[in-house]
């Protein structure tokens, strides 16, 4: 049969490899055409992995959860046999990873084949994806705009079927934002659910590793394959079981963010926002507005800690050759290296009170909904990416300072562009917030 990877999830492909009507090969074989096909014009990999290396990775037994499913993985994330050179090849040098990062580690014991490195904003210190080293990666649904960023190539492989599924990370926002402006599915797990060894920090404190891919039902096998304790690794936390995801949300209490930080978006975003509150109420859930008043604070501070963590890990190279950073980000690097002690201390204390706030809110609410995206995707040409990061990581960064699970959706276009819903759910609970995106991606055809 001949297979089209863009029409393909990996539960659906999972299902055809099992009944035999789609072989490993021929799976592996469409990825590769539609990436010599596509990623001259879309640019989402920067190396692709040697078929020596594609042998290796399919080993496993036919009975594994992600038997011979193609996946890229971000070039911040250590692959064995290539490079992680961050976005930033000047850098970091060409030596091949020794050993894969334990995300990697799980995802090839169940089977999964990688393809290839995807291409990242520089250090993942920015959110459109515009890379002057590696080039800009280009939005599927129109090649003059950008992606999002920094997971830009692993969402707009993804989207042109170049993969079936992707791993991003996200420190204030760069697994949803390009899953919204590429209208694919990203999730962002609790803090310490996925294991950050063996990847390039940008920020300590805030770093999530998740994945990407076209369905709710996707990115939760990925999410169940990847989980999991790492002692090795500080920032890993041994979690709660995360409430198993429902076929129903009837009865559930939704919260619909409003006010003055929500609305100040894009009008269409909004109006779109507004029709998917409709459809959690169409479910049977009991929606009700909110003000989210810590937003504001929650983002600001969240953008100065980003900032300050990023310059304290690069402090060398920014150091030695400031000249070899890109311009976007070496003026957000220099930013970060002049914040005070004062400043990152009142960040830090926004962060205990939006924890405690969040506590609470949902002990009242079983996730919260608002748009991912204040902005449809912009063009790349003379696009501003220090100046245009805010109306992209307005909705998303309150949520990697708190910690919290968050789950963007597609919701649909504005003006010919695709648009994201972020469903949020408290610590640990990232089965409500697949729950809550399985009804409304259903409700959607």
């Amino acid at each position: 049969m001949t297979t089209n990877p863009a029409a393909l999830t990996i539960t659906s492909a999972l299902a055809l490899l099992r009944s035999g009507d789609l072989t490993p090969g021929g799976l592996a074989e469409a990825c590769s055409r539609q990436i010599e096909r596509l990623n001259p014009t879309i640019n989402a990999f920067t190396r692709r992995a040697e078929s020596r290396e594609l042998e290796n990775s399919s080993s496993s037994l036919f009975s594994n959860h992600l038997f011979s499913i193609p996946l890229g993985i971000k070039d911040l994330i250590d692959v064995a046999g290539l490079p992680t050179r961050a976005g930033s090849p000047n850098h970091f040098g060409a030596t091949p990873a020794l050993r894969d990062a334990p995300v990697v580690e799980k995802l090839k014991a169940a089977g999964a084949l990688v393809v290839g490195k995807t291409n990242t904003h520089e250090i993942a210190l920015g959110i459109t994806g515009i890379n002057p080293h590696t080039g800009p990666v280009r939005n599927p649904h129109d090649p003059s705009r950008i992606t999002g960023g920094s997971s830009s190539g692993s969402a707009a492989a993804v989207a042109s079927g170049m993969a079936l599924g992707a791993l991003g990370s996200d420190t204030g926002g760069s697994i949803r934002i390009p899953a919204s402006l590429c209208s694919v599915v990203g999730l962002k797990p609790t803090l310490g659910r996925v294991s950050t060894r063996g990847v390039v920090p940008l920020s300590w404190n805030l770093d999530h590793i998740g994945p990407i891919a076209k369905s709710v039902e996707d990115v939760a096998l990925l999410l169940d394959v990847i989980a999991g304790y790492d002692p090795q690794d500080p920032a890993s936390m041994v979690g709660r079981d995360s409430i198993p995801p429902r076929s129903s949300i009837k009865g559930w209490r939704v919260a619909m963010a409003v006010g003055d930080f929500v609305e100040d978006c894009d009008p269409g975003i909004y109006s779109a926002f507004e029709r998917a509150a409709q459809v959690f109420t169409d479910l049977g859930a009991l929606v009700e507005k909110v003000e989210v008043a810590i937003l504001r604070q929650a983002a600001a501070a969240n953008g100065t800690m980003v900032i300050a963590d990023a310059a304290a890990f690069h402090r060398e190279r920014l150091n030695e050759h400031p000249d070899w950073f890109g311009a976007d980000v070496r003026q957000r690097l220099e930013k970060g290296r002049a914040v005070t002690s004062t400043e990152y201390a009142l960040a830090r204390r926004v962060q205990s009170e939006a924890k405690r706030y969040f506590d609470l809110f949902f002990e009242r609410f079983d996730v919260l909904i608002l748009p991912t995206t204040a902005a449809v995707a912009a063009p790349i040409e003379g696009l501003d990416s220090a100046a245009y990061a805010p109306k992209l990581t307005r909705f998303t960064a309150p949520f990697n300072l708190t910690g919290l699970p968050a789950l963007s959706v597609p919701n649909g276009q504005v003006d010919g562009l695709p648009v994201g819903l972020q469903i949020v759910s408290g610590a640990w609970q990232e089965g409500k917030a697949l729950a809550a995106g399985r009804g409304f991606e259903g409700s959607r055809g």
